[in-house]
């Protein structure tokens, strides 16, 4: 692609006051910081409409309000088309590469495969994208790929690997000799005057064809030299021509994601969080795959997917000189390309080649992110991914988990853990005896225990957590929610509820879990705080249970009442250790009056 500087464009530059006299036409617009550099490349279908948002729209991210800010001057282009606009935007930041923009790269470091520009060509492998030395073919994003290709294409045709300047006048003089390559019928011996220019050439034609994608027609070719080797009952040479028809079969069998009759398209699938994008492209010729790539695309000012899609995809078919005339995508484009049918497919093998594409962003994502956090602190890289498989946020750095104990609705409690950075914060653990509800009623419990516990950190106004999980289905996290609505706070904390059973994790006004890999630590973080709220709601349930069996005993000692139990059962903490104290402990505490009743009691039954 040209290079264009926009200095070399010479365009006019303009103040913010001037927009209003902009034109109501498709165009580029460049943004130029107080040092009169350009910081951001834009395509417009309004020029004007479109650059004035940036001054009169109240909702900007922050990285667009910072953008804002810096911006001195401005200068546009005007174009004919949309398309136009979105290509010499593509063309500009890669010229340019301005600091708010998507970063685009020639990439020009990718190996392609040259025929080069010489008599008797060869095929070389190259970085250096030189048109004079040759006819190129790529780039290959792949080495495996280009490899393949370049291997079938020698066992088709006996191209020449040395690099002797086979000139006319050199071969008349018997300079060269053939080497081991024409021995092992690699090559047909052009150096030596046993091939003819016009043989080897017909022979080059179709290696152009084989790198150019265009399989069927090499195919048609074989196969006529084929036939025409039947009928003149030259077997031998026919049985050469069907290995070959073999081979290119079998590289199609290894290549081949679609019917054939699928011809030629590019496939574009895009996933994005908030931060990044995550890219994957395929060039589709004759039902197989030509040249795929994927890219992994920093979102410098919160783009949309059908922005970042719509760039990436002039870069791609610029990059890989694509001319197909139908391009599948699963983000539908504002963008009209000419000569070009946008497709969002919806069933059939175009729409395999989508889920394909996206399978490969899927798997790009998960290796970018497992990438990220291996290079991070343990529990830190934990929490990002944690961040990302939930769409948070924030990092959740403080999470708070919530559960209830009770046994047939008997002494209901409820416990809450908080784990800070990932560790257990055993300081900030709670306990809560459910008061309001009577009976086994879940819902109802968790509805009280979360109100008392951010009603009163929002009276004592202390910081609330990123997120909150509830241990239990969608009924326990409606119930969350509902009081996290009436405080006023719903939107500003996080919330998931995650099931025992499938490890299903749900959020608020979803009817779909999400379903978390076993093996992803973001899971076994979540499972680790469900578990510690559940053994700590568990443990408490019991002690409480046996105070309460402790207490019930008591109660049927005559003399003994509330106040007396209270002070025993602080101090001596079980039956047990009451029937075991000598009567002077006994006596020191309660009276020798109710000491000599507890002693009467513990000596006549058998507590």
């Amino acid at each position: 692609m040209t290079t264009i500087q926009l200095d070399e464009m010479n365009v006019q530059r303009y103040a913010r006051k001037d927009i209003n006299t902009f034109p109501n036409q498709p165009g580029v617009y460049f943004f130029y910081n107080a040092a009169q550099k350009i910081i951001y490349v834009g395509k417009a279908k309004n020029l004007k409409k479109r650059v004035a948002s940036y001054f009169t729209k109240q909702q900007l991210s922050v990285k667009t309000k910072k953008l804002v800010t810096e911006i001195q001057h401005i200068s546009f282009v005007i174009v004919n088309t949309e398309y136009e606009a979105l290509l010499l935007e593509n063309n500009l930041i890669k010229s340019n590469q301005p600091r708010y923009n998507i970063l685009l790269k020639d990439d020009k470091t990718y190996p392609y495969l040259c025929i080069t520009a010489e008599r008797f060509p060869r095929i070389i492998i190259t970085r250096h994208l030189e048109t004079v030395q040759g006819q190129f073919f790529g780039p290959f994003a792949d080495s495996k790929t280009m490899y393949r290709m370049l291997a079938l294409a020698h066992s088709l045709y006996a191209i020449r690997t040395c690099s002797y300047q086979l000139s006319e006048s050199k071969i008349k003089q018997q300079k060269f000799q053939v080497c081991l390559e024409y021995h092992i019928g690699r090559c047909k011996g052009p150096c030596a005057a046993l091939q003819t220019e016009e043989a080897y050439n017909a022979d080059i034609a179709q290696v152009a064809h084989l790198l150019k994608g265009n399989i069927g027609t090499v195919k048609k070719y074989i196969l006529d030299q084929m036939e025409q080797a039947a009928k003149a009952l030259d077997y031998k040479s026919a049985q050469r021509y069907k290995e070959k028809l073999d081979a290119i079969n079998n590289y199609q069998a290894k290549s081949l994601v679609a019917n054939p009759q699928v011809g030629d398209m590019d496939v574009c699938a895009i996933l994005s969080d908030e931060k990044t994008a995550y890219l994957n492209y395929l060039l589709i010729k004759e039902g197989t795959i030509r040249f795929t790539e994927t890219a992994v695309i920093k979102k410098p000012l919160h783009e949309t997917d059908a922005e970042i899609l719509a760039l990436m995809l002039i870069n791609f078919r610029t990059k890989y000189n694509s001319t197909a005339t139908e391009v599948l995508v699963n983000v539908p484009l504002a963008e009209e390309f000419e000569k070009v049918k946008v497709v969002l497919p919806k069933r059939g093998d175009k729409k395999k080649l989508v889920d394909l594409a996206i399978k490969n962003v899927f798997f790009l994502k998960q290796e970018t992110l497992r990438k990220l956090h291996a290079q991070q602190p343990k529990s830190n890289a934990t929490l990002v991914l944690l961040q990302e498989t939930l769409q948070l946020k924030e990092m959740p750095v403080h999470i708070e988990c919530f559960d209830n104990s009770n046994i047939q609705g008997t002494n209901p409690v409820a416990a809450m853990v908080v784990f800070k950075d990932g560790r257990p914060a055993k300081q900030d653990y709670r306990h809560f005896n459910v008061k309001t509800v009577v009976g086994p009623d879940d819902f109802a419990s968790m509805r009280e225990i979360v109100k008392r516990r951010y009603a009163r950190l929002l009276t004592e106004k202390q910081s609330l957590p990123q997120l909150i999980v509830i241990d239990g289905g969608k009924g326990q996290l409606s119930a969350a929610v509902g009081v996290l609505k009436e405080l006023g706070v719903y939107g500003q904390v996080s919330i998931i509820g995650i099931a025992k059973r499938l490890e299903e994790v749900y959020y608020p006004e979803d009817n779909d879990p999400l379903c978390i890999s076993k093996k992803s630590p973001a899971l076994k973080l979540l499972q680790q705080i469900r578990d510690e709220a559940h053994r700590f709601a568990i443990t408490f349930h019991r002690k409480k249970r046996s105070l309460s069996s402790i207490q019930s005993q008591l109660d049927t000692i005559p003399g003994i009442g509330p106040k007396t139990i209270e002070v025993l059962l602080r101090q001596f903490k079980s039956v047990k250790k009451m029937k075991e104290a000598p009567y002077e402990a006994l006596a020191k505490h309660v009276g020798t009056k109710k000491a000599t009743q507890l002693s009467e009691f513990f000596n006549s039954k058998d507590v």
